[in-house]
């Protein structure tokens, strides 16, 4: 695995283990764990959306009727910075 062998995936643990403290460590590898759950289930929904487009709303661009053209009054007055 990534060609370390024994005696340095040992001290790499023994390292984890002095820098976060034993309680820490299954913390950690419990949001780790969440973390890759929650990105599978967000890979899968976007999948689904990929494979069924149909099933999903299109939103519309306003066309050039639907814009309000806004006059100088109707403007806010932009923020000064001093």
């Amino acid at each position: 695995m990534f060609g370390l062998g024994p005696g340095e995936m040992l001290m790499a643990l023994v390292a984890i283990l002095l820098l976060f403290g034993a309680k820490r460590i299954p913390e950690i590898a419990g949001s780790f764990g969440k973390g890759i759950r929650e990105f599978k289930k967000n890979m899968s929904d976007v999948q689904k959306e990929i494979e069924a487009p149909e099933s999903r709303p299109v939103d519309r661009l306003p066309s050039q009727s639907d814009r309000v053209e806004r006059s100088e009054d109707d403007r806010p007055e932009p923020k000064k910075l001093i």
